[in-house]
C-alpha cells in the first residue's frame, strides 16, 4: 500500500508540475533551475551521513548546513545587483573585473569536479542492487562513469549536446515528484509503526564540524541563478533564487524529520547509497523508487554542470575555446577526479571547491559594497562572516566516511 500510493503521489506532482499553467511562466522556470541544482540526490545521502556523525542531533546539523547555504545566496544576491552592474560599464583592467573572470573559472572548476561527484553517486546508486564482489565495485563504477563522461563528450564535439540538454531539464519534473513519493512514504511508514527501536544518542563535538563543512556540496546549486541574466532579469532571478532555496531547505528538513524513526537503521548503513538499505526496510519496492530518482536527478545534474562548465571556460577564456571544446576539457578533468578519489573524497572535493567560490563572491561583494557605498556596514561584516566560513570549508570540509 505506502509504494502504490507514494507512486500515486509521485504521478500527480510530476503531471503537475508538467503541464500545470505556472510551469510555463517564467517564475517558475527561473526558480526551477536553481531548485533542480540543490535538490540532486544530496538529500538521500545526508540522512545516512548525518545520522552517523551527529545521531539524533541530525536535524539540527542539516539546518546549521542550509543557513550557511543560504547565507552564501544572500551574498550572490546582493552581486546579481550590485557587481553585475559594475561589470557591465567596468574596462577590461578594471581589478574586480578580473577578480570576477579568477572567480568564474573557480566556478568552471567546481563544475568539473561536481560532474565526477554526481556520476559517482549515480554509479554507486545503480550498483548498490547488482550482486557483484564489494573488491570490484569501485573499479566497476568507474568505469561506467567515464563511459557515460565519454558518451557525453562525443555527442559535444558532434553537435548534439542540445537534445542531452532537453532530456535532462525534463527529469525535473520527475525528480521533485518521486521525491514528494518518498515523504508520503515515511509519513505512512512513521504513522503506522512509531518509533519501534531506540534513537541514536546526540552527538555534537567541534571534530564534526570539518565533515559538514564537506557536505556544502549537497545544498549546492542556487548560484545558477547568477548566470542566467541572458534570459531573465535581475528582481526576477533574485526572488525565484530565494524561492528556490525556501523550497529545497523545507525538503531537506522534511525529509530528515520524517527519517527520525529509522536513523539507528540509517547510522548503520554503509556507503553513498545506504538511504536504499533504510527504505527496504519500510517496503522492498521503494528501493527501486529510490533508484530511480537517484539515477535520473544525477544524470541531469551532471550534464547541466557539464554545460555549465563549458559555457564559463568559454567565456573565461574570451571565446578563444569554444563550447564543445571547452566542455570536453572539463570532462576529461572529471574523468580524472573520478579515478583519483572514492566517493567520499569526491563530495569533500566538490564541496572545497565551491566553498571557495562562494568566498570569492563574498570578496567581489566586498570590493563593489566599498567602491560604490553599495549596502552597509552589517552588510560588510556579513560578507566577511561568510567568506570566513566558506575558506574555512575549503581547509579542512572532509570526506564524510570517518
Amino acid at each position: 500500500m505506502i509504494v502504490t500510493i507514494a507512486l500515486v503521489v509521485a504521478l500527480i506532482v510530476t503531471a503537475a508540475l508538467t503541464f500545470g499553467r505556472f510551469a510555463r511562466n517564467d517564475s517558475w522556470r527561473a526558480t526551477v533551475t536553481p531548485l533542480a541544482s540543490i535538490i540532486g540526490s544530496g538529500f538521500l545521502i545526508c540522512g545516512p551521513l548525518l545520522a552517523k556523525e551527529f545521531g539524533s542531533a541530525a536535524l539540527l546539523a542539516m539546518a546549521a548546513l542550509l543557513a550557511i547555504a543560504y547565507a552564501a545566496g544572500w551574498v550572490i544576491r546582493f552581486n546579481i545587483t550590485h557587481v553585475e552592474n559594475h561589470l557591465a560599464n567596468a574596462p577590461f583592467n578594471d581589478p574586480i573585473a578580473w577578480t570576477a573572470r579568477i572567480t568564474q573559472g573557480v566556478l568552471a572548476l567546481a563544475y568539473a569536479v561536481s560532474v565526477a561527484y554526481y556520476l559517482k553517486l549515480l554509479a554507486e546508486f545503480s550498483l548498490k542492487p547488482v550482486a557483484i564482489d564489494p573488491a570490484w565495485q569501485p573499479l566497476a563504477a568507474n568505469v561506467i562513469v567515464t563511459i557515460i563522461i565519454g558518451v557525453l563528450m562525443l555527442l559535444a564535439l558532434g553537435g548534439g549536446l542540445r537534445r542531452v540538454e532537453h532530456v535532462a531539464h525534463g527529469t525535473v519534473s520527475i525528480k521533485i515528484g518521486i521525491i514528494a513519493g518518498l515523504l508520503v512514504a515515511l509519513s505512512i511508514a512513521w504513522a503506522r509503526d512509531g518509533i519501534t527501536a531506540p534513537l541514536p544518542p546526540v552527538r555534537l563535538s567541534w571534530a564534526s564540524i570539518p565533515m559538514l563543512l564537506g557536505l556544502i556540496i549537497t545544498v549546492q546549486g542556487f548560484e545558477t541563478s547568477r548566470y542566467l541574466g541572458h534570459d531573465y532579469p535581475a528582481g526576477l532571478r533574485i526572488r525565484t533564487m530565494r524561492h528556490a532555496q525556501w523550497i529545497a531547505a523545507a525538503i531537506y528538513l522534511a525529509f530528515i524529520a520524517l527519517l527520525t524513526p529509522f536513523l539507528s537503521r540509517a547510522a548503520a548503513t554503509e556507503g553513498v547509497a545506504g538511504i536504499l538499505d533504510v527504505m527496504t526496510l519500510i517496503a522492498p519496492a521503494l528501493s527501486i523508487f529510490v533508484l530511480a530518482g537517484a539515477v535520473s536527478s544525477q544524470l541531469s545534474a551532471a550534464v547541466a554542470d557539464s554545460i555549465g562548465s563549458g559555457g564559463l571556460i568559454n567565456e573565461v577564456s574570451r571565446r578563444k575555446i569554444n563550447v564543445p571544446l571547452a566542455f570536453t576539457v572539463s570532462g576529461a578533468l572529471a574523468i580524472l577526479v573520478v579515478w583519483l578519489t572514492d566517493p567520499f573524497e569526491v563530495v569533500a572535493l566538490s564541496s572545497r571547491a565551491f566553498a571557495l567560490f562562494y568566498a570569492m563572491q563574498c570578496v567581489l561583494a566586498l570590493l563593489v559594497s566599498i567602491k560604490h557605498r553599495a549596502g552597509t556596514t552589517l552588510h560588510r561584516l556579513g560578507f566577511g562572516i561568510v567568506g570566513t566560513i566558506c575558506i574555512i570549508a575549503v581547509f579542512v570540509g572532509a570526506p564524510a566516511e570517518g
